[in-house]
C-alpha cells in the first residue's frame, strides 16, 4: 500500500490550476494555427491570430487567457493501492484552488448558494468525480470550464428510434443555437448513454481528450468527423463573425444504456479549452 499525503495532491491543484489558466495547451494552440491556414474569410482569420497572440501574451506575462478563469473540475483516477493520508481529498483539492486563486490572480467565480448568489470569494468548491483504478498511483485531470460555454450546453432523452439521425440532429441544434456566446471556435463534447446524469458526466468527460484523438470505436470516430464537418459548415465561425473554423472537435464517450433510452448530452468548451493532466 502505498501512502500519498493529501498536502501533494493540494500542491499538484494549485500548479495545475494556474498552468491551464495562464498556459493554452498544445493541442488547442496547434488546431488554432492550422485553422487559420484553411479559413478564406479575413474576419475569420484575424480572430483566430488573435486569439494565438493572446495565448503568447498571457504565457509570457502570466496573466490569465480570460477574465473567466472557470470552475474547477476534477477528475480522479485512485489506484486502490494508494492510502491518502493528512486530509480529506476534496479539502485537499479545494485547498490548492484557493492558492491558485490567490497566487495566479485568478478571478473568483463560484457562489455559495445558486438562488442568494453570494461569492465563496476563492473559486472553491471544486466540482470533484474521483474513480476508483488498478495501481497504486493517482491520476488527476482538470478542467477549468467557463460559464459562457457551460451555458450554451444541453441534455434530452431521446427515443431509441431517433438513432444517430436523431443524435445528431439535437448536437448541431444545440451549436446552432449558441451561435456566438459559446465563444467559438469551440470544443464539443458529446456522452452517449448511461442514464441522465451519465450522459452528462460523459459529455464532460470527453473534453479531457486530446484535439484529434478520435474515439476507438470506428462507428463513433465516424460519427465525430461527420459531426465536426456539419458543425463548421453551418458558417458561424470565430467569434460567429462567419467562417470554416466553428469547431476545432468533436468528442463523443458512449456506455450501456437501458432498452427503451438513448440519453444525449452536449457539453461545450469555448476556444481557451483550459485543461491538463497529471499523475502522482
Amino acid at each position: 500500500m502505498r501512502k500519498i499525503n493529501a498536502s501533494k495532491i493540494s500542491n499538484v491543484i494549485e500548479k495545475l490550476f494556474i498552468k491551464v489558466n495562464h498556459e493554452l495547451n498544445e493541442d488547442v494552440s496547434g488546431a488554432l494555427i492550422n485553422s487559420v491556414e484553411k479559413e478564406n474569410i479575413d474576419s475569420a482569420k484575424d480572430v483566430l491570430n488573435i486569439l494565438i497572440e493572446n495565448a503568447k501574451i498571457a504565457k509570457e506575462e502570466k496573466i490569465p487567457l480570460c477574465q473567466d478563469t472557470g470552475l474547477a473540475v476534477v477528475f480522479m483516477e485512485v489506484g486502490q493501492d494508494v492510502h491518502v493520508i493528512g486530509m480529506d481529498i476534496k479539502k485537499a483539492i479545494d485547498q490548492g484552488i484557493r492558492k491558485a486563486v490567490k497566487k495566479g490572480y485568478l478571478r473568483a467565480s463560484v457562489v455559495k448558494n445558486p438562488i442568494s448568489r453570494i461569492n465563496t470569494k476563492d473559486n472553491t468548491p471544486a466540482i470533484v468525480h474521483i474513480d476508483i483504478a488498478k495501481g497504486n498511483k493517482i491520476k488527476i485531470s482538470l478542467l477549468a470550464k467557463g460559464g459562457g460555454a457551460e451555458n450554451m450546453s444541453a441534455l434530452k432523452m431521446l427515443k431509441p428510434s431517433d438513432g444517430i439521425e436523431g443524435i445528431k440532429q439535437f448536437v448541431i441544434e444545440t451549436v446552432k443555437s449558441a451561435g456566438p456566446n459559446q465563444c467559438p471556435p469551440i470544443i464539443v463534447g458529446v456522452g452517449i448513454g448511461g442514464n441522465f446524469e451519465t450522459s452528462a458526466y460523459l459529455a464532460k468527460k470527453s473534453l479531457l481528450r486530446q484535439i484529434g484523438s478520435g474515439n476507438t470505436d470506428k462507428g463513433i470516430s465516424k460519427l465525430e468527423k461527420e459531426l465536426l464537418s456539419e458543425i463548421n459548415d453551418l458558417n458561424i465561425g470565430p467569434s460567429g463573425l462567419g467562417g470554416k473554423t466553428t469547431c476545432l472537435a468533436v468528442n463523443i464517450e458512449t456506455y450501456p444504456c437501458h432498452i427503451a433510452s438513448l440519453p444525449v448530452a452536449v457539453n461545450i468548451e469555448c476556444h481557451a479549452h483550459r485543461h491538463g493532466m497529471i499523475v502522482i
